[in-house]
């Protein structure tokens, strides 16, 4: 019998692990400048959520001795889709196995991309139920809306650096059923990023390639706001609180997503962007390539990629 095609297997990123050198601070910078809500512990890990995220929570932020990225999970279609690809993963020899998973997720499958960043598949998910205080007056959002610091509305994406980008992203679609929908090839012929997405949304997982040629680190991860204007607020939110601005507000030509770009206390990039209602629907959508000489030209409007954003990753390099 024909095996499914491994397309929409996986419905949408779930949550990321960030680690941090500074617990204490980076929660403030979250909750109090991110406006995320506090949804429990475990350990030395506190699970935070953006108001509109349905699961248990977005982010598990989790102090440790440097910066970087944990575990990215991703949430299956369905018992059956997890099922299979836990097979391809296992078939690829990237699987690691069964693991509890996080509060709110049930059984975990983990498992690792070729550049040694962890992942892990699920099904089974808690969906969030507000305490009074936090009950939305439309049942039809997760929570009420906090009207605290910049006001996220959802997790949107992770981006990581990689020794290759192409063989990772390859590894997206071939195993998870991702789609490449953009990408950079540079005048070598080498494929120097790649944007892969598993729905409607125009991307998920982002692999560029780490000039130290190290591996299984972050470049960042990015939270979505309901309009532009409130990137243009965060700025201001941002320069009010000493959060270091590294670039932006400004539009990529890439994706043309509206973007800020910040430091959190503990070093990781945090990328606060609003993708201005772009979807992509074409079941044969072919990707779109963006030569080195285009690249060169920086983001849309013209502003100069700043030197940092090819530089700047977690954990640091010495």
């Amino acid at each position: 019998m024909p095996q499914p095609s491994p397309r929409h297997e996986i419905a949408h990123l779930g949550h990321v692990e960030l680690f941090t050198p500074e617990p204490e601070k980076s929660l403030d910078f979250f909750v109090r400048v991110l406006g995320l809500t506090e949804n429990g512990t475990d350990g030395d890990s506190v699970y935070l959520r953006t108001w509109d995220d349905y699961e248990h929570h977005s982010l598990k932020l989790t102090a440790a001795k440097t910066s970087g990225v944990g575990r990215t999970a991703v949430r299956a279609s369905s018992e059956e889709a997890l099922k299979r690809r836990v097979v391809a993963l296992e078939e690829r020899g990237l699987g690691v196995g069964w693991v509890d998973g996080d509060t709110g997720i049930g059984p975990t499958y983990l498992f690792r991309d070729p550049d040694g960043h962890e992942l892990e598949v699920y099904w089974e998910t808690e969906r969030y139920r507000p305490p009074e205080h936090l009950r939305p007056a439309l049942k039809n959002q997760a929570q009420a809306y906090p009207g605290r610091g910049v006001g996220v509305r959802r997790l949107d994406h992770v981006n990581y650096l990689a020794r290759e980008a192409e063989v990772n992203g390859r590894f997206i679609c071939d195993a998870l059923g991702g789609r490449v929908t953009e990408q950079i090839r540079l005048d070598s012929g080498v494929i120097s990023g790649q944007w892969t997405h598993f729905a409607q949304k125009s991307y998920d997982i982002v692999y560029t390639t780490d000039w130290t040629k190290s591996n299984g680190r972050l470049h960042h991860i990015a939270f979505a706001t309901d309009t532009r204007e409130d990137i243009l607020r965060a700025a201001d939110i941002a320069l009010d609180n000493d959060v270091h601005i590294e670039t932006g507000p400004h539009k990529h030509a890439i994706q043309q997503t509206f973007f800020l770009y910040l430091y959190e206390p503990g070093g990781n990039r945090i990328e606060l962007c609003n993708p201005t209602g772009r979807l992509i629907f074409a079941p044969d959508w072919e990707p779109v390539t963006w030569t080195e000489a285009e690249r060169a030209k920086g983001q849309a409007w013209g502003l100069r990629t700043i030197e940092s954003f090819h530089t700047h990753g977690t954990p640091p390099v010495a």
